[in-house]
């Protein structure tokens, strides 16, 4: 365990603390940093869903663990985001599968439609599009997911329906 210079917990508010203390005591003491998954996840989420470089310092000073460690798991795992996204954030499958199927009809229409690429985000912040490994539901491809839900078995059209009906749901 490396020694901190200066501690950055401070950073989390008392309830993401709380929340975070949960998954840390399922660990012996000496062992806290195996709850940084758990712990970065609920730091995201605690603020509107990104981690900027501040907030991963201020989970791996809670769980005294080495700020870079915590980086490092932060920008392994796809489902960490390091920078602010759009309202709906879209995982398009291009997986073998969901490529067999047609991801890439899928892939263009979202691209047109939105005027965005891989990685980008809508300029009135509405949309993020990324490219996602296998969503797991092969038999039913192309499949894309939108925030929690999946949608499967796409075409452009149907694609075109889900996108203007999102903020009504």
């Amino acid at each position: 365990m490396k020694k901190k210079t200066n501690n950055n917990s401070d950073l989390l508010s008392e309830d993401l603390k709380i929340a975070i203390e949960k998954w840390a005591k399922k660990y012996p003491p000496d062992r806290r940093q195996s709850a940084v998954l758990p712990a970065l996840m609920l730091a995201q989420e605690y603020n509107g869903g990104y981690l900027p470089q501040d907030l991963i310092d201020a989970v791996a000073d809670y769980l005294e663990m080495s700020r870079v460690t915590a980086y490092e798991v932060a920008t392994f795992y796809t489902m960490y985001e390091l920078k602010p996204l759009g309202r709906h954030k879209i995982g398009v499958c291009t997986n073998v599968s969901c490529m067999l199927s047609g991801c890439d009809k899928i892939v263009a229409h979202l691209q047109n439609r939105l005027q965005i690429k891989f990685g980008e985000t809508t300029a009135d912040e509405k949309f993020s599009l990324r490219e996602v490994e296998c969503l797991g539901a092969c038999a039913n491809a192309p499949v894309v997911h939108i925030g929690q839900r999946y949608y499967e078995d796409l075409t452009p059209e149907k694609l075109d329906k889900i996108l203007d009906n999102l903020d009504g749901e």
